[in-house]
Formats: structure tokens, sequence, C-alpha cells
């Protein structure tokens, strides 16, 4: 009876060790975003959000359609490195669902010398497209 466990025990151990390798491509994407804000860098900020017209940004104003709008939206609301400050990000939890999507929730920080800091918090849905891990739906508040 003890060899019906083993098969399952491999598949848990495989099924866990791509959630981590998932888990930690996601946290590089996040890291990797702070670097291009930090830098000044929305376009490259957004390489990372799904090039679709199905993305969708959600915040205080309402629900932003689009790639190409939530990139304006970003441009107009931090037109300079003094509305972008430095920004910082802490991850409270990654939930990877099979391999292909994930939930992420967390807190952000914008550290902002002339105009005062501000933060809050974010959850993101991401898609593995290509390969590549992509935001489709950011809520931040």
């Amino acid at each position: 009876m003890k060899y019906l466990f083993i098969p399952f025990l491999f598949i848990s151990i495989s099924f866990f060790g791509q959630k981590t390798k998932d888990s930690l491509a996601i946290q590089e994407v996040l890291q990797t975003q702070i670097g291009h804000w930090n830098r000044g860098d929305i376009p490259a900020f957004m390489d990372y959000y799904e090039k679709s017209e199905d993305l969708k940004f959600i915040g205080k104003a309402g629900v932003t359609k689009g790639w190409k709008a939530t990139l304006e939206r970003y441009l107009k609301t931090y037109p300079n490195k003094d509305a972008m400050g430095t920004l910082n990000f802490d991850i409270l939890e990654i939930d990877v669902t099979a391999g292909q999507s994930a939930w992420v929730l967390g807190k952000w920080h914008l550290t902002r010398l002339a105009v005062g800091d501000v933060g809050g918090y974010f959850t993101l849905v991401l898609k593995k497209k290509k390969g590549r891990w992509l935001i489709v739906r950011d809520h931040t508040s």
C-alpha cells in the first residue's frame, strides 16, 4: 500500500517546485519593473503588461482598458521624475495557478521628496504568455 503514495509524492514535489520557480520569475518581473520605474522609464515598466485591449487597470478613478490607454494614464499621472519618485513593492502573497496564471497581493510605496510620499495596496493577475509572465489585470489603490 505504501507504493501508492510514491507517484503522488513525485507529482506534488514537481508541482510545488514549478510553483516556486514561477513565483521567483514573477518576483523577478516585479523587481525589474521597480528598476525601470526608478530610472523614470514608464514605457519599459509597461513592457510587463500584456499589450492587448483586454488589459485592465483599476484605480481610484475607475477602469482603464487596454495597454495604450494604461500607458497614457501612467504618463499623465506621473509626468516627471518628481511625480514618479522612488518605487518600492512589498510582496505579501503570490499564488500560482496551474503554472499559467498567478495572483499577486502587495503594497506599493513611492518616496517623493518634492510632492510627498504616497502608497497603497495592489492586486495583480498575471498570465504566462509565450514563456513570459505578463500583467493582465492591475487593481491598485
